[in-house]
């Protein structure tokens, strides 16, 4: 599997401050009505490309897969803006009223991001996933609260969630950067205003910030990708240009008129540029940011000396009046429409639902937006504005809890029988299972007593993610981690990707039953094939790295018995002209070297896969689980790779292990769920608690091969 920021996940995207044309700019202020600065239609022109630009990269139009570089336009923008404003009010007065400032902020951001979110916790309740749903509940209250996006980062970082889809509150993200930001620049502003004479030296303290800023999101992009696209250390830089353009602005007035068009033109070629040239692997945001908030800054500044649009930008103005409420909007209709309507997200459906959403962003401007932050009463009474912006966040935190509280039910029938039991109890582990996966088929609908329950699958981990054991995508070394009987002379290793962390539990129950000590060698997608694949967006070195120490450690320790297993989904670096027989010598390669390390290798091919994510789809049709089940020719993911997988083995001399009779009955559908227990945790692997089940299956197939004694 590859990992991006985004899938799931997250996309990327950008919620900004906007306003309408020719109203008071965020920063403007002093007690009394400030003076309107110049109209800007440029920059309200420029704020309907961005928006444009991130609505059509959402709904999947073809070509603009880069579309989410409008979240650095928006941020560049909004960082001029704001500073523009504040340096006016500096001018006038001589400091800064932090209460104004923030009044401000709170009666233009939060009556529609309030209004929102609100809405959006309903649809959840009626359409959202029930699994989900606390989580759902959480984004809410890390939204109104503002640090959304260290949620994102955190989870970016988590395998196990990497294939789960967007939250329809993940769109608040930008909008926390943006806050998170607006705490820290105006007090810096104000203490470098109080202490430093010259206008250029005031700017100082925060080009630092901005350089300091941009290496790190260089840095981050390479290492942590989601902490590179979410973290408010990466973003500041891009906030902080269209701030130092504000003190720039004089000068950027004299500038030649024709210079300026050009620079104008120059930077709408970039954002254009990188909206149709990236795509979900591009290293984002890194150096690659540079094209979109160096094109907007040059759009910003041409604008400064030739304000009129006459690049063209002046028709899409009017979107620019819309774009904070469009974009508000179209994210949760996006992520909650389709089931809604009970049909399945298209670029026709997401095109209409984006329609929608830029309908209801003219309603919400005139009835919502305008009415609260043109309020005079409101704008003459800054304390009486900030309790608003506290009372209406407030409102939101407290619906969310409230909302935890009382999750959406999911139906079920009778209670089952306990799987883990009646297979440890069994004489045959084998032939009962076989039994009980055959009549769990004519079963549709999920048990009472199902354990845990359906939506806590997700949360379970063993011991390898809860002890940090299962090297993620950058790592080349796995730690010393020993489980069952540390002190034991027997050694087991369990080598692989997640497919084989996924018979941890059943392999740990073994290694405290019969007094092994065992050794967990695992990482992220990496294959046991010696074979360089890609992923993400370019060639997986860190597991051939990772593969090479692995191999060595494992000749150290002489196990008793290796267990190796890896899914069936893997892309090559270098194009393959005989896949199959390439496959074979690289998977060859890998298990020679163990059967000449180890005592005993058994190859575990891969599990069969369910049909989407069964987890989801259950909670769904918990009383029709027919229709999250596979067939079971269909639950064979990659015949070549299997074929190759245990062609490999036998070559090199290892035992193949097949473990889809343990999920699949001899025809028909693989079941989904097998008494009390269910059988998946997402769209490739097996639940914790099923895999823990399989332990007297696996002890007995174990000792049927002579691995291990009676």
């Amino acid at each position: 599997m590859t990992h991006t920021p985004t899938t799931a996940g997250p996309p990327r995207h950008a919620a900004p401050d906007r306003r309408p044309g020719g109203s008071p700019p965020y920063g403007a202020g002093r007690p009394g009505p400030p003076s309107k600065p110049p109209l800007r239609p440029d920059i309200q022109g420029l704020r309907g490309l961005a928006v444009t630009l991130v609505v059509l990269a959402h709904a999947g139009v073809p070509y603009v897969a880069g579309g989410y570089v409008g979240v650095d336009v928006f941020f560049v923008i909004s960082g001029f803006l704001i500073t523009s404003g504040l340096l006016r009010e500096a001018d006038r007065s001589g400091s800064l009223s932090l209460r104004r400032f923030y009044a401000r902020r709170a009666l233009r951001i939060l009556p529609l991001a309030t209004l929102v979110s609100l809405a959006t916790i309903a649809g959840c309740r009626l359409f959202a996933s029930k699994i989900r749903y606390a989580e759902f509940m959480h984004d809410a209250l890390a939204g109104a609260l503002y640090f959304v996006n260290v949620d994102l980062a955190r989870s970016g970082t988590d395998y196990l969630r990497e294939g789960s889809s967007p939250s329809p509150f993940q769109h608040l993200w930008s909008l926390s950067v943006e806050e998170q930001f607006y705490l820290l620049w105006p007090v810096l502003l104000l203490i470098s205003w109080k202490v430093l004479r010259h206008r250029w030296l005031r700017a100082l303290p925060l080009g630092a910030l901005c350089l300091v800023s941009y290496v790190l999101g260089v840095r981050a992009t390479q290492t942590s990708p989601s902490w590179a696209y979410f973290g408010p250390h990466t973003r500041l830089w891009e906030l902080g240009v269209g701030a130092l353009l504000a003190f720039g602005t004089g000068a950027l007035e004299r500038v030649p008129h024709q210079l300026a068009t050009s620079g104008m033109w120059l930077g709408l070629a970039g954002i254009a540029a990188a909206a149709v040239l990236y795509d979900a692997d591009t290293p984002f945001p890194g150096h690659f940011a540079l094209l979109p908030v160096l094109g907007a800054a040059l759009v910003i500044a041409g604008g400064c000396r030739a304000p009129s649009g006459s690049i063209g930008l002046r028709p899409l103005a009017r979107l620019g009046d819309l774009s904070y409420g469009w974009y508000l909007w179209h994210w949760p209709l996006l992520m909650i429409g389709p089931a809604a309507l009970g049909r399945p997200a298209g670029l026709r459906l997401n095109l209409a639902l984006c329609a929608v959403a830029l309908l209801l962003a003219w309603a919400s401007l005139r009835l919502v937006e305008n009415p609260v932050r043109f309020s005079a009463a409101l704008r003459r009474r800054p304390t009486t504005a900030v309790a608003l912006g506290l009372g209406l966040s407030a409102t939101v935190v407290s619906v969310a809890l409230v909302s935890t509280s009382f999750p959406p039910p999911i139906s079920s029938t009778a209670r089952a029988p306990g799987l883990t039991a009646t297979l440890t109890r069994a004489p045959n582990p084998m032939s009962r299972l076989t039994t009980l996966l055959t009549t769990s088929t004519s079963t549709t609908a999920l048990p009472r007593n199902l354990t845990p329950q359906l939506a806590d699958i997700k949360k379970k981990r063993s011991a390898v993610y809860r002890d940090n054991c299962h090297v993620d995508y950058t790592g080349t070394r796995s730690p010393a981690c020993v489980y069952g009987d540390p002190t034991a002379t027997k050694i087991v290793v369990l080598y692989g990707d997640s497919h084989a962390a996924q018979w941890f539990p059943a392999l740990e129950r073994l290694s405290r039953q019969y007094g092994w000590k065992l050794v967990s060698l695992t990482k992220s997608s990496c294959k046991t094939a010696d074979i360089t694949t890609i992923n993400g967006h370019g060639p997986y070195t860190s597991c051939d790295t990772w593969r090479k120490d692995a191999l060595a450690r494992i000749a150290r320790l002489h196990p008793m018995l290796v267990l190796a297993s890896s899914s069936e989904v893997a892309t090559p670096l270098k194009p393959m002209k005989n896949p199959r027989q390439d496959w074979t010598a690289g998977y060859e390669r890998v298990y020679d070297r163990l059967v000449r390390a180890a005592d005993h290798v058994a190859v575990l091919l891969d599990t069969p896969w369910p049909i989407g994510d069964p987890v989801e789809c259950a909670s769904t049709h918990p009383l029709s689980l027919q229709k999250c089940e596979p067939d079971q020719h269909d639950a064979i993911k990659n015949p070549t790779l299997r074929e190759s997988n245990r062609q490999g083995a036998h070559r090199a001399g290892a035992t193949v292990i097949d473990p889809e009779p343990w999920l699949c009955p001899h025809s028909g559908r693989c079941p989904v769920a097998v008494d009390d227990t269910f059988v998946y945790r997402d769209e490739s692997h097996m639940a914790e608690t099923y895999a823990g089940a399989l332990a007297p299956v696996l002890g007995q197939e174990l000792r049927r091969l002579g691995f291990v004694g009676g």
